[in-house]
């Protein structure tokens, strides 16, 4: 599960990056479902974050990973 996710993370990534910031992979709860990541960069205190985490990168991985049921930031 977590190369899965990690390879869904690396196509999200670009498009962070475009705005100044990133994400970092931090942790995967394979039994729990849970992926913690951490925003960097201008996304670390973008009034949007929320929004990006929930919106773009949770949705992202629940739809092409398998197991993951939500992501949280760290």
């Amino acid at each position: 599960m977590k190369k899965e996710v990690e390879k869904i993370i690396n196509k999200v990534r670009p498009s962070l990056q475009m705005d100044g910031g990133d994400v970092e992979l931090v942790e995967v709860d394979e039994k729990k479902g849970i992926v913690k990541v951490r925003l960097q960069g201008s996304c670390a205190h973008c009034p949007m974050s929320q929004m990006t985490l929930k919106m773009g990168i949770e949705a992202e991985l629940k739809k092409n990973v398998k197991g993951v049921k939500e992501v949280i930031a760290v």
